[in-house]
């Protein structure tokens, strides 16, 4: 709990359910109970689409810090979120990998004009 910055927000209530946490609390406990299994890839799926940007900015700084030892592959329909915490992305598209490669490039310079279309919002 003190790698996903929860411990001390919870260490004098650790006989409560986990329901009287902060959506954004939840998030993190969620996050430690999967990184107590110490994986070599962590897969999220909209890890912070309920969440208000406070929390939502502590899960992405939280993000950061886990890439340093574990793997994280993000779903994510918010591509802000996905070019400010990625360093590699991909664009699916009716099943089908569209483009994967490096986030920065994917943003500035997609090479598939179906990318293009989704990032300017032409299409989505």
């Amino acid at each position: 709990m003190r790698s996903v910055a929860l411990w001390d927000e919870v260490k004098d209530v650790l006989n409560k359910k986990g329901t009287f946490l902060s959506g954004g609390q939840q998030q993190r406990l969620c996050i430690a109970r999967a990184l107590a299994m110490k994986p070599d890839v962590l897969l999220m799926d909209e890890p912070t689409s309920a969440l208000d940007p406070i929390a939502t900015k502590h899960i992405e700084e939280l993000l950061l810090e886990l890439q340093k030892e574990v793997t994280i592959l993000i779903v994510t329909h918010n591509m802000g979120q996905a070019k400010r915490i990625s360093s590699k992305s991909m664009f699916m598209y009716l099943g089908e990998l569209v483009e994967y490669g490096d986030t920065e490039t994917m943003f500035t310079n997609p090479s598939d004009e179906r990318t293009k279309a989704y990032l300017t919002g032409k299409m989505g």
